[in-house]
């Protein structure tokens, strides 16, 4: 008959075993530590906070080296997010090794590493999307490689990479938490339809925004003429709307999905970026024609804002009811420049025909006043 062994009430303090990876020297002073956990947790967390301090400088010193030839203003950045991130695992693997060797149950092990896992994951959200926007603007200047991005298709390609950010993100924390996301994902599926209905203006003028940004009809600095009348410069090509800036320093935000169905004079666009400016003048019938012409064209080869190339030049349009009619074409270097330069082109067109004693016709009307030789009746 076997006598079974008298149980052993001293119950077994914890001891964290030495992880694979430790070199064989340290095991004996890690099995020595792992006799008081909170001693060794600590010195887990110091040890890891200080090998991510130590990491970051030395991602920071060497990438800056490397990086800084192909975009100096862009890489410091993008190396600083890159050693941020890298930081940022190395004190995490540190924080769930620490709790690892405490010994405490594993519910709330678990529970907390998984609180750690997810404010992980919600910091790398914004460090991804700084990174992909520095990317973006790194590859938009390298203008030879890639010549799709470029700085009027950064939004696009922006809201694109946020969109997969925050769905890899998204499917992460439910990975992390044990959620099955199939329901979520068809709870989506019936959200985004109700939701479509309910902003339908609103993803009109998204999807109008993806498309002006592919076809770019204009792009950040132009000017243009919308339908209504509105001139301005495109100071912004958003998602959702464009905004102009006027003469008179107005802002008009127009919703790009009107902005896509009406008829755009882009000023700006063409052959080159150079505007045209037409002035009409008159002159008197009987005035020499061809010291009409030189001299018009001599007022605008002279003047310091109209461009020599194309040369201006001098066009008679007709016979009017009044006058000859004679129109002076030159270029000036941007459309903004149309108006201060017209105004100086007309003062200097009505001086140099009065110094010349070209006549300016006006239309004049003769008013007669017939006598239809009725008397007073007398009292």
């Amino acid at each position: 008959m076997n006598i079974a062994p008298e149980s052993d009430d001293i119950t077994t303090p914890y001891r964290a075993e030495a992880p694979l990876w430790l070199p064989d020297p340290l095991v004996p002073s890690w099995d020595f530590l792992a006799t008081y956990p909170i001693v060794l947790s600590l010195i887990v967390m110091v040890l890891g906070i200080g090998a991510a301090v130590i990491g970051r400088a030395f991602v920071l010193k060497w990438g800056n080296r490397l990086i800084s030839r192909t975009s100096p203003d862009l890489g410091p950045r993008l190396i600083q997010i890159v050693a941020n991130v890298a930081a940022l695992i190395v004190g995490y693997i540190a924080l769930v090794l620490a709790i690892q060797v405490i010994g405490l149950s594993e519910r709330v092990e678990q529970t907390l590493i998984r609180v750690l896992l997810s404010l992980l994951i919600l910091r790398l959200i914004k460090s991804a999307m700084r990174a992909s926007h520095l990317g973006l603007e790194i590859l938009s200047r390298i203008r030879d490689r890639y010549e799709i991005v470029e700085e009027r298709t950064l939004p696009l390609f922006d809201l694109v990479m946020t969109i997969l950010i925050i769905g890899a993100a998204a499917y992460a924390l439910l990975m992390v938490w044990d959620i099955n996301p199939t329901a979520w994902l068809a709870s989506a599926g019936v959200i985004g339809i109700a939701v479509g209905f309910a902003a339908r203006d609103t993803l009109a003028n998204l999807f109008a925004g993806f498309f002006i940004i592919a076809d770019a009809p204009y792009k950040l600095g132009d000017y243009i003429v919308l339908d209504g009348g509105e001139r301005g410069e495109v100071t912004k090509v958003g998602i959702r709307s464009t905004r102009l800036l006027t003469r008179d320093d107005v802002e008009i935000t127009v919703p790009n999905a009107e902005m896509a169905n009406s008829k755009i004079y882009n000023e700006s666009g063409g052959r080159w970026v150079k505007f045209r400016i037409r002035i009409k003048v008159g002159v008197a019938y009987g005035s020499n024609v061809e010291e009409v012409v030189e001299l018009l064209e001599g007022i605008a080869a002279n003047h310091d804002s109209v461009c020599k190339d194309p040369t201006p030049r001098v066009r008679m349009r007709g016979f009017g009811d009044s006058s000859l009619d004679f129109e002076l074409l030159c270029w000036v270097n941007h459309p903004v420049e149309r108006g201060v330069v017209t105004h100086e082109l007309y003062m200097k067109i009505y001086n140099a025909l009065n110094a010349a004693g070209i006549e300016i016709p006006f239309p004049q009307r003769d008013l007669w006043v017939r006598d239809s030789g009725m008397q007073k009746a007398p009292e």
